[in-house]
């Protein structure tokens, strides 16, 4: 991964955040084949295609993300560990609208006069990332910081993804968007005394947002039948399950001081997003993963703890190749953990598919 130089960062106009350095853990920016996009045989869902691209038409939030007189005010009352912890919220939060925008506005283009239907399709799901995106670095301005999105679009490091992965991380991405929106609505619906930010009052109709770019995605998914009715389609779900749930493990943890400052229990809110986010997944994919193991979120702190471990050693100041060494056993700890989380036997979700809520 490529991370911003100092010398870069010191380029930066004041008042722009420089970009937090890349890891495994930061959103990535994706590219795909796009040809092989194009060609794409959508024949026996044009039915499903259509009625989901009706629901993007509609554009239900197209007067949804405008700021009211709340957010006119000094927040210089959220400080200390807690601003911090928000900041790096509204960044990893904008960083991935806009990594979903860049690639759904490319999609688009790339697949103009090729693949009409895909192609609106692509431009918008574009559309409400781009609101996403500049709502969020709105709300990080209210802190004196901003990302410079045309900066983050020539600088940041661009992995490929062939389309099939594509399919499968976004439409995990976007269910898993929604149930942490949901989530943290409702519970600051319950207890509005943790609200600290109007921000979270627009995550209802944000988060059906997530959920009609998830069902598009789903469309697509279930179309292919090679992503689904196959033993390597069964395989790649529960592998793209466990990364997804992994990442969102190590990042909830690592940033648990933002979850506690709006009253939220860190572990509690990362099993209910993961529980939620997999018996969804019922609806997609050919198998999901069986949380109810009695590993299964163990394993996972197990490798939350190990990360920790890993970022505190990358802090330290000590040699490059004293650092690697004393990162390989934790890394091995986590490659293990995935091994093990990975083998406990799925559940069949094709099965089951007519009883999902």
């Amino acid at each position: 991964m490529v991370s911003t130089s100092s010398a870069e960062a010191a380029s930066l106009r004041p008042g722009i955040k420089a970009p937090a350095q890349e890891t495994l853990l930061t959103p990535r920016f994706y590219t795909t084949d796009f040809d092989a996009v194009a060609q794409m045989d959508l024949s026996g869902h044009e039915d499903e295609i259509e009625s989901v691209l009706a629901e993007l038409r509609a554009d239900y939030n197209r007067y949804h993300f405008v700021r009211n007189a709340e957010f006119d005010q000094c927040w210089d009352s959220i400080d200390g560990e807690t601003r911090q912890a928000f900041i790096d919220f509204l960044e990893r939060s904008c960083t991935s609208e806009f990594s979903g925008f860049l690639l759904f506005k490319e999609l688009s283009r790339k697949l103009k006069g090729r693949n009409p239907v895909l192609s609106e399709a692509f431009a918008l799901l574009a559309r409400d990332e781009a609101r996403h995106a500049g709502f969020l670095n709105k709300a990080m301005a209210d802190f004196g910081l901003s990302l410079d999105l045309g900066y983050l679009t020539k600088n940041r490091t661009y992995t490929f993804f062939p389309p099939e992965w594509v399919i499968y991380t976004v439409y995990l991405s976007e269910k898993i968007g929604y149930w942490r929106y949901i989530l943290i609505y409702r519970h600051l619906e319950q207890h509005p005394e943790h609200r600290i930010y109007p921000l979270f009052k627009y995550f209802e109709s944000w988060c059906q947002d997530e959920n009609r770019h998830g069902d598009f995605f789903k469309v697509l998914l279930r179309s292919q039948p090679k992503l689904w009715n196959t033993l390597g389609g069964r395989l790649w779900a529960r592998f793209f399950l466990l990364t997804v749930f992994v990442t969102h493990t190590l990042t909830v943890l690592e940033r648990a001081t933002f979850y506690e400052s709006i009253g939220l229990d860190p572990d509690q809110f990362n099993k209910d997003v993961i529980r939620n986010t997999n018996e969804t997944a019922r609806r997609a994919f050919p198998c999901i993963l069986n949380t109810d193991h009695p590993t299964f979120f163990l394993r996972l702190n197990t490798c939350a703890i190990a990360n920790q471990h890993l970022a505190e050693i990358a802090s330290t100041q000590r040699p490059a190749v004293i650092k690697l060494i004393q990162k390989l056993p934790w890394m091995a700890v986590i490659i293990w953990q995935m091994l093990c989380l990975y083998l406990i036997p799925s559940v069949n979700a094709e099965q089951s598919r007519e009883t999902v809520r």
